[in-house]
């Protein structure tokens, strides 16, 4: 299994302390016990979150490109007639002493 990254960690991280601040805000918990529930819960859909941006991180990894085909690679190596330079191309304004006969 990879290890997460930094990015990863941070969002997971933050999904436990938003949702923990949330569900004490909305619940009202008071007792010891009933906190201890709601910060677990926290931990683990943070948990949830991190394993879940890692899969998702592994399926961009492992998606296949498709292969170069021998002609595409031929074509793409292959000179232009456009790209190659012509002994009589004109010279750029500003440069005609540079092309006396």
């Amino acid at each position: 299994m990879p290890r997460p990254t930094t990015a990863q960690i941070c969002l997971g991280t933050c999904t436990v302390v938003a949702t923990a601040v949330a569900l004490l805000a909305v619940s009202g918990a008071t007792g010891v016990l009933e906190i201890a529930v709601l910060v677990g819960f926290a931990l683990t859909l943070g948990t949830l979150v991190t394993l879940l941006s890692l899969s998702t991180a592994a399926q961009r990894r492992t998606t296949t490109v498709p292969p170069v085909t021998a002609a595409a690679a031929a074509a793409a190596a292959a000179p232009t007639a456009a790209a190659a330079p012509t002994a009589e191309a004109p010279a750029p304004a500003g440069h005609a002493y540079a092309r006396q006969r």
